[in-house]
């Protein structure tokens, strides 16, 4: 009688258990992606920023908020399955108020630099506000990043997203042109990020706009320079010492900025030997994208060896700025780091720098009746 008792018992426990495991296995099945929202602090007009959570089915979060546009939190899943925050930033608002290296950053109205704050559209030159050396660079001192912008959360079934939309004045930095921007956050169930950037305007103007998150695959606990990356691209945009392009293109092949199969960030990183690579301190640079079309194409892989993180980049492009933190200098903290030298790499779609006065280079003229489209995807696995 004791011994069938006991076999009862087991026979219990053992049906409890499968129904915990099925019950688990179906949870983790039904987990549906989900985005949410809450304040996330004052700005000096009074108004509030809001910061929006968006969680995919399988656990990955990016936290966006409506100031700027700016990317606060990316987190992606090692090789023993632990999710870590990818991205620099900060916790709080007050730190993206103060002056900071364009953390995950919207860009805007033209990424990267113009030479000494001038261009010339239609016979009429422009004027821009000079704040890098002497040129303009991310679109001025007030620029897309300093931005409040309208937010529309987006659920779908297979993707959360967020959806931002901005009035760009005529006159406003300098640009010429009342210029509408929407920008469209969406998180997959295949981890990953995507950005698609649309604009329009009411008289000619440039456009570059580009996402200026700096992407750090340990979880933020060292520098990057152990990362290995590959880019697509057979020719770079050189530059001269206040890195405005001399205007011709310059093959990568035989140079340290060859990164057709993937190589250590640190391998080459200081070879100052090569003009380009003393000029940018590092990498700072453009590099043209081997494209066949304009479709969405993947150009460009960074591995951290150490935990497994792998993550793919893809746009619709001509070209990526690798920029490899090179100006970071550990005066600036966030989550529990100290963002010193090189401690994030960026790879910032988009046109060409200064293209507006480089009639050779590929146009970022918009003008009315025309519609800017670009989109840009960043996605994560283990490898």
């Amino acid at each position: 009688m004791k011994k069938r008792s006991l076999i009862f018992a087991a026979l219990i426990g053992i049906g409890l258990m499968s129904c915990s495991k099925t019950k688990n296995e179906n949870e983790s099945k039904t987990m549906t992606s989900t985005i949410s929202k809450e304040v996330f602090g004052d700005l000096p007009d009074g108004k509030k920023a809001d910061l929006y959570t968006l969680t995919n089915a399988n656990g990955m979060t990016v936290k966006i908020t409506n100031y700027g546009g700016i990317i606060t939190e990316l987190t992606a899943k090692d090789k023993e399955g632990k999710w870590e925050d990818v991205v620099l930033g900060f916790d709080s608002l007050a730190p993206y108020l103060a002056e900071n290296p364009f953390f995950g950053a919207l860009v805007g109205r033209y990424g990267n630099r113009i030479a000494k704050g001038k261009f010339t559209l239609d016979g009429k030159t422009y004027t821009l506000p000079v704040n890098n050396g002497p040129n303009s660079l991310h679109g001025g001192i007030k620029g897309f990043d300093k931005k409040l912008w309208n937010a529309t959360e987006i659920k779908q079934d297979s993707v959360v997203g967020l959806e931002l939309t901005y009035l760009s004045k005529d006159g406003e930095e300098g640009y010429p042109g009342n210029l509408n921007v929407k920008v469209t956050y969406t998180l997959s169930n295949d981890n990953g990020l995507r950005i698609d950037y649309e604009a329009t305007t009411d008289k000619n103007t440039v456009v570059n706009l580009t996402n200026h998150s700096y992407f750090n695959l340990t979880g933020l606990k060292r520098d990057i320079l152990n990362h290995e990356v590959s880019i697509k691209s057979d020719s770079l945009v050189p530059v001269d010492a206040t890195l405005i392009p001399t205007g011709k293109l310059q093959p990568v092949k035989g140079t340290p900025f060859d990164f057709n199969e993937p190589t250590l960030v640190g391998k080459r990183i200081d070879d100052n030997s090569d003009v380009q690579i003393k000029n940018g301190g590092g990498y700072d640079h453009c590099w043209v994208l081997n494209r066949t079309d304009k479709n969405l194409m993947l150009f460009a892989t960074v591995k951290d060896p150490e935990s497994g993180r792998f993550m793919e980049v893809y746009t619709t492009e001509p070209a990526v700025q690798f920029y490899t933190g090179n100006f970071l200098d550990g005066k600036l903290t966030g989550k529990g780091a100290t963002y010193a030298k090189r401690f994030g790499l960026c790879l910032e779609t988009e046109h060409y720098p200064d293209s507006p006065n480089q009639p050779q280079f590929p146009s970022t003229e918009l003008k009315p009746g025309e519609t800017y489209k670009t989109s840009t995807e960043y996605k994560f696995s283990v490898k």
